[in-house]
């Protein structure tokens, strides 16, 4: 196959800029802006939309994620070694994967809905969040959308024949760009999108999902002592009820 200029640069050039971009983008906010690390929370403006929301997505995006671990890391010739035949493998990913991402697309969907009608929610959200939204959206429903495409037409595309390679070579540092130049036009939006997201992330709340409380199981207890000078030895401690 003969590859043109357009190839190289949208599955090799624009891979590696989102991935400097994510990576260098992520060292800058932890350094300069350690306070704007969190999520910003709006927990206490409205509770039960996102007692609904909030946990189909979180759940579902953690479901998906590891579904595109084992699609995208582990080859093709792994898992059959170990006998698990691609007709197994793609029944098992299609019903789990499918009904991960409608949860994940639901339960974003929702938030949505909360952060437009609630009026402090909509009060504190920022351009940054719109554009957040609208490019984990995209992502989101561009893949689920090429994937329940090619299984409900009776046309399925194995991406682990072609996008799996491309995406690890990706990270070997040689490139294959012929393999997702192939592959389904869905597929290579949700790339692309997937792309727009990783560059932009650095940038957005979405920076918390590197955030994990590691600090807490080292650090020293937080030790509380009392002003009143009869909790500091003045007076000896009496057994039992005390009048108040």
């Amino acid at each position: 196959m003969t590859l043109s200029a357009r190839d190289y640069l949208l599955w090799v050039a624009v891979p590696y800029v989102a991935l400097a971009v994510c990576v260098v983008g992520l060292i800058w906010r932890y350094r300069y802006d350690k306070f704007g690390w969190t999520t910003r929370s709006s927990q206490l403006y409205e509770n039960r939309l996102l007692r609904l929301g909030s946990p189909l997505f979180h759940y579902g995006i953690v479901f998906v994620f590891f579904g595109h671990v084992i699609g995208l890391v582990i080859p093709e010739s792994w898992t059959e070694k170990i006998g698990i035949s691609e007709s197994v493998y793609h029944a098992a990913s299609f019903s789990l994967g499918a009904i991960a991402g409608i949860a994940t697309v639901l339960g974003l969907l929702i938030l949505i809905y909360r952060r437009r009608t609630v009026g402090p929610v909509f009060s504190a959200t920022t351009r940054n969040d719109k554009i957040m939204y609208v490019l984990l959206g995209l992502t989101l429903a561009l893949g689920l959308g090429a994937t329940l495409y090619g299984n409900l037409t009776g046309h399925p595309h194995n991406y682990r024949a072609d996008i799996a390679p491309w995406f690890r070579s990706i990270f070997y540092f040689q490139p294959e760009p012929e393999l997702m130049a192939e592959a389904p036009l869905g597929f290579q939006l949700h790339a692309l999108a997937a792309c727009a997201l990783f560059a932009f992330w650095p940038f957005s709340r979405l920076v918390h999902v590197f955030s994990a409380p590691i600090g807490y199981l080292s650090r020293p207890y937080v030790v509380y002592r009392s002003r009143d000078a009869r909790t500091l030895g003045a007076t000896p401690p009496r057994r039992g009820w005390e009048r108040v």
